[in-house]
C-alpha cells in the first residue's frame, strides 16, 4: 500500500476513534430514563395566562404541572449567601424588572420581588420539592458559568436534594455540572443541555457539537429542537444518550420533530393535545 495513503487512513482511524471517545454518553442504561421516557416536560412548569398569570418557575406553575401529572423541567441559581433560588435568566430583568443577578442578591432579598406583576415569588428549591412532594419526576437545569460557582451550586443542591424522596435528574449546558455529578453523586442520572450553537464562539461550537461528552458521559441529552438533524446529536444518542427535545411551543413543531426524541419538553398544553 501506498505509504502516503497509510498515513491518510491511520489519521482518519484515529481521529475517528478520538470523536468516539470525546462524544461518547454513558455506557449504562440509568434506571431513571422511565421517569422521562415517552413523557411531556412543563417547561418551567405549567405556565401562562390562560387561567389568570401562572408565571414560569413559580410555585403555582409546579402546582399545576404536578396536578395534571406532567414531570417538571425547571431552573435553579445560587444566591449571595450561597442559596439554592429557582429562577431561569441570567439577570431579573424579564421576570422582575430588576437589572440584578440573581447571584447578586440574598434569598431574602429575592423573596422581596415579585414575578411577572403577580403576587408570586422566586422560590427556593427547599420550597419547590415542598411544593411537589415527589408527585412528579424534576428535571433540574443548573445554572452557572465558572467552575467556582459551579462548584457551589452543585454542592449546595445536592445537599438539599440528598433528602428528597421524589425522583429527579440533573442538567446544564456546562460540563463542569455533570462531571462534578459523575464524581460525587455517580447514581444521580445526569444530562447535556447543548443546541448547535453554529454562529457562536469555537469552545460554544464544540459544547454544541457534545465534544464535552468525555467529563460528564450523560445519560442523556437535552436537544434544541431547531437542531434535531445535527449529525453530532443523533451520533451520541445512537451511541446511547437518551434523546430529550426543547422546547415544543406549538402543534406543528411536535408533530415535525417528535420523532427525533424520547421525551418533549414542551410549554403550552395546546402543543401536546
Amino acid at each position: 500500500m501506498n505509504p502516503v495513503l497509510l498515513t491518510i487512513i491511520i489519521i482518519i482511524a484515529a481521529l475517528a476513534l478520538l470523536l468516539l471517545f470525546l462524544i461518547f454518553p454513558a455506557l449504562r442504561r440509568h434506571k431513571g430514563r422511565a421517569m422521562f421516557e415517552g413523557k411531556c416536560i412543563a417547561h418551567r412548569g405549567l405556565h401562562g395566562t390562560d387561567n389568570g398569570i401562572v408565571p414560569e418557575n413559580s410555585l403555582a406553575a409546579f402546582r399545576r404541572a404536578a396536578e395534571k401529572g406532567y414531570p417538571i423541567e425547571t431552573d435553579i441559581h445560587l444566591t449571595k449567601d450561597g442559596r439554592v433560588a429557582v429562577f431561569h435568566d441570567d439577570d431579573l430583568k424579564r421576570m422582575c424588572g430588576d437589572a440584578r443577578k440573581p447571584e447578586e442578591l440574598t434569598l431574602a432579598e429575592l423573596k422581596e420581588l415579585r414575578l411577572s406583576g403577580t403576587e408570586e415569588r422566586i422560590p427556593s428549591l427547599e420550597e419547590l420539592l415542598a411544593e411537589v412532594d415527589g408527585a412528579v419526576p424534576l428535571l433540574i437545569e443548573f445554572k452557572c458559568t465558572d467552575l467556582k460557582t459551579c462548584g457551589a451550586l452543585c454542592e449546595a443542591a445536592a445537599g438539599i436534594l440528598d433528602g428528597y424522596r421524589g425522583g429527579y435528574a440533573i442538567q446544564s449546558f456546562f460540563p463542569f455540572v455533570l462531571r462534578w455529578y459523575r464524581r460525587h453523586r455517580p447514581g444521580v442520572m445526569r444530562g447535556q443541555l447543548s443546541t448547535g450553537f453554529y454562529r457562536e464562539s469555537f469552545p460554544r461550537k464544540l459544547a454544541g457539537a457534545l465534544l464535552f461528552n468525555a467529563f460528564g458521559r450523560p445519560d442523556f441529552v437535552s436537544y434544541d429542537i431547531k437542531n434535531k438533524n445535527n449529525v453530532f446529536f443523533r451520533l451520541c444518542t445512537l451511541l446511547g444518550a437518551m434523546p430529550l427535545g426543547w422546547t415544543f411551543r406549538d402543534r406543528a413543531d411536535f408533530e415535525k420533530a417528535r420523532k427525533r426524541y424520547k421525551g418533549y419538553i414542551f410549554e403550552n398544553e395546546e402543543t401536546i393535545s
